[in-house]
């Protein structure tokens, strides 16, 4: 695209009340947006690379640096507890108490029954209590208060 083009656009631009404006000729394109200060700004797109035929799988720079294989997350990994594993229904935030102010709804080397909640899952603006499925004692507490947790990750080990 031709500059004295652009100079034009941005003329356009200064003088009208448009925040902004996108001109296309073929591949090639400008965008020209005001900024708050009022000036404006040019941002040349170039067209896509073309496609090569055959495409090398893309790797991470961890994968890269450690010749193709990921670490292991920490989350990933087995508890190294042995019991039972109480994994996270859902995707949000885990909360040991029903609130701040009170005390924690289980603690390390307390004995549980099937059904009793062990902590609540906060996701959106819902609060879900999370379970024991098995009696037992708990061995572990795999997540802190107030930690966003993933869907199936460990939360808790019964013995």
């Amino acid at each position: 695209m031709d500059l004295r083009k652009i100079k034009k656009l941005i003329d356009l631009l200064e003088e009208s009340n448009l925040s902004e404006i996108e001109i296309k000729e073929g591949e090639e394109s400008v965008r020209l947006s005001r900024m708050p200060t009022g000036t404006a700004t040019a941002h040349a797109v170039a067209p896509p690379p073309p496609r090569p035929e055959a495409a090398m799988p893309m790797q991470s720079p961890v994968e890269a640096a450690t010749g193709g294989r990921a670490p292991a997350d920490p989350g990933d990994a087995a508890p190294a507890a042995d019991g039972h594993t109480v994994k996270s229904p859902m995707v949000g935030t885990y909360y040991a108490s029903p609130s701040p102010d009170k005390p924690a709804f289980v603690s390390v080397g307390q004995s549980v029954k099937a059904g009793e909640t062990l902590g609540i899952i906060e996701a959106m603006k819902m609060f879900n209590p999370i379970e024991a499925d098995v009696s037992g004692t708990v061995v572990a507490i795999l997540c802190e208060n107030g930690q966003p947790v993933e869907f199936d990750q460990p939360l808790f080990v019964i013995g």
